[in-house]
């Protein structure tokens, strides 16, 4: 696992983001080469967990663009070739990234996984 992918994952866990996944788009995608998928319970949760990404990466990676920080239901953080999606539960199911991208090699997280 690549430093940009274990900051993020290592960051998400610490605000205990749940069901937290890698997909990897290098061969399928010119977008991205990465999604990293995590789900938050509340705005307060997934606002929680972007702002210790931010936190944790701003100093070796400051070039990033936020979305949807404002309801907190589906929050992006762009880092170019890494992209992370924070979700509410309603939301991760209704746009089911998963599936969409389902061509990529998925590896999923546990917090003592890393």
């Amino acid at each position: 696992m690549n430093k940009k992918i274990k900051m993020i994952v290592d960051a998400i866990f610490e605000k205990k983001g749940l069901d937290t996944l890698l997909i990897d788009l290098t061969n399928i995608s010119y977008i991205t080469d990465y999604f990293i998928i995590t789900t938050g319970i509340s705005s307060v949760q997934t606002n929680a967990i972007k702002e210790n990404i931010y936190r944790k990466m701003k100093k070796s990676y400051r070039n990033v663009n936020i979305e949807g920080e404002k309801t907190g239901e589906w929050i992006l953080m762009d880092y170019g070739d890494v992209v992370v999606h924070i979700f509410q539960p309603e939301e991760r199911e209704k746009y089911s990234l998963e599936s969409l991208w389902g061509d990529g090699e998925k590896t999923y997280f546990k917090e003592n996984d890393n």
